[in-house]
């Protein structure tokens, strides 16, 4: 009858999210990945620097570029971005993976993420946060909305959607061959779904599928 669930099939693991997943381990995140990660940077307004990561990340529109990150609960950096109207998002590389992974700990308000994980400074062209200097990739970014999210019966929940849009663009000219940025050479790091897991981009792991008949790609140009 019309709104009563039943499992379709006996080997398939079906539940409803609010009862419960039954698992060691809350499989959400892991089926959604890997993700890219929003390393954000923002300041405070007294000038305080700081760097966090954000495994719900992602870009939302071509022209102009949105991007965007969700926190769980009200933290420094949406307090930060939506008191300045300013933020900063850096690539997060292999190399910089342990640097990013210890911008993630919980420390207060008043400490300075780059020190803390001992990474660079450099100034931005357009807004006051910093740009990660040891990162080949970062945006500059204007606060646009912050949405806080809302359950199907309209009930707030605690998680925040800060969405920006892409003022300035700074790529280091070793990923770029031929007029084409090159995924696999900025060796992003990608989240996972378990409590360490992380993924790595590879030419082995790439294949290359057209898009059908008719499918007309647009080339934007910004």
């Amino acid at each position: 009858m019309p709104g009563k669930w039943e499992p379709i099939m006996t080997d398939i693991h079906s539940y409803d999210p609010r009862a419960g997943h039954r698992l060691r381990h809350d499989p959400l995140n892991a089926i959604v990945a890997p993700r890219p990660i929003g390393w954000i940077s923002s300041v405070s307004p007294a000038g305080v620097c700081n760097l966090a990561p954000y495994s719900f990340f992602n870009v939302f529109n071509y022209a102009p570029p949105v991007i965007g990150f969700s926190s769980e609960g009200w933290k420094d950096t949406v307090e930060n971005v939506t008191r300045t109207g300013e933020f900063v998002w850096s690539l997060v590389t292999e190399s910089l993976a342990e640097k990013m992974n210890r911008t993630s700990a919980r420390v207060s308000s008043d400490v300075d993420e780059f020190d803390f994980a001992g990474l660079t400074r450099r100034a931005a062209h357009r807004v006051r946060p910093m740009l990660v200097a040891e990162s080949p990739v970062n945006f500059e970014c204007k606060l646009t909305q912050v949405l806080q999210l809302a359950a199907v019966d309209g009930s707030p929940i605690d998680s925040w959607l800060v969405l920006g849009e892409v003022v300035m663009i700074h790529i280091d000219v070793a990923l770029v061959s031929n007029g084409i940025y090159d995924t696999v050479a900025g060796a992003p790091v990608l989240r996972g779904g378990g409590p360490s897991d992380y993924f790595r981009v590879s030419e082995e792991t790439l294949f290359k599928m057209d898009r059908p008949p008719g499918a007309d790609r647009i080339e934007r140009r910004y």
